[in-house]
C-alpha cells in the first residue's frame, strides 16, 4: 500500500520522490559499510560470482571500465547525485513539466541503485549483521522493490543477483 500512487498524483512526481528517498536511504546504508568494502576486498563490482558490473556514464566514461565496487559505487553516487541535482530532470518547483525521457532516467537510476543493494547483500551481508544494520537493510530494499514492481521500474533479469531474497521478502505478503 505504501508504494501505491496517491490518488490525484502526478506519476513523475512519485516516483521522482521515491527516487530520492532511495538514493538517500542507499547511500546512508553503504556509508556505513565502507571501511569493509575497499579496493582490496573488493577489486570488482559485483554480486555474487554471476555477476559483475563495469561502469559507463554515457558522457565521461563512454566504454564500460572495470572497476573496484567502492570506485563503481563512487561513480554511480556521483552520477546519481548529478542527475537529481539537474533541474531539467527533476524539477523542484511544482507545475514544472517532467522532461519526456524522465521515467527512463528514473529506470536506469533505479537499475544502478540496486546493484549497490545487490553487492551489500552479496559482499557484505556479514558486516551487516556485525554492524545489527539487517533490519534496516532488508526494510529499505523490501520498500525498494515493492516501489520498482509496482511501477515496472527495473526488468526482471536486472534483478536476478537477489531473486532469491526477494521472492522471500515480497511472497509472504501479497
Amino acid at each position: 500500500m505504501a508504494v501505491m500512487l496517491p490518488e490525484g498524483e502526478d506519476l513523475n512526481e512519485w516516483v521522482a520522490v521515491n527516487t530520492v528517498d532511495f538514493f538517500n536511504q542507499i547511500n546512508m546504508l553503504y556509508g556505513t559499510i565502507t571501511d569493509f568494502c575497499t579496493e582490496e576486498t573488493c577489486p570488482v563490482m559485483s554480486a555474487g560470482p554471476k555477476y559483475e558490473y563495469h561502469w559507463a556514464d554515457g558522457t565521461n566514461i563512454k566504454k564500460p571500465i572495470k572497476c573496484s565496487a567502492p570506485k563503481y559505487i563512487d561513480y554511480l553516487m556521483t552520477w546519481v547525485q548529478d542527475q537529481l541535482d539537474d533541474e531539467t530532470l527533476f524539477p523542484s518547483k511544482i507545475g514544472v513539466p517532467f522532461k519526456r525521457n524522465f521515467m527512463s532516467v528514473a529506470k536506469t537510476i533505479l537499475k544502478r541503485l540496486f546493484r549497490v543493494y545487490a553487492h551489500i547483500y552479496h559482499q557484505h551481508f556479514d558486516s551487516v549483521m556485525q554492524l545489527q544494520e539487517e533490519a534496516h537493510l532488508n526494510t529499505s530494499f523490501k520498500h525498494f522493490i515493492f516501489f520498482v514492481q509496482e511501477f515496472n521500474l527495473i526488468d526482471r533479469k536486472e534483478l536476478a543477483p537477489l531473486q532469491e531474497l526477494i521472492e522471500k521478502l515480497t511472497t509472504k505478503d501479497r
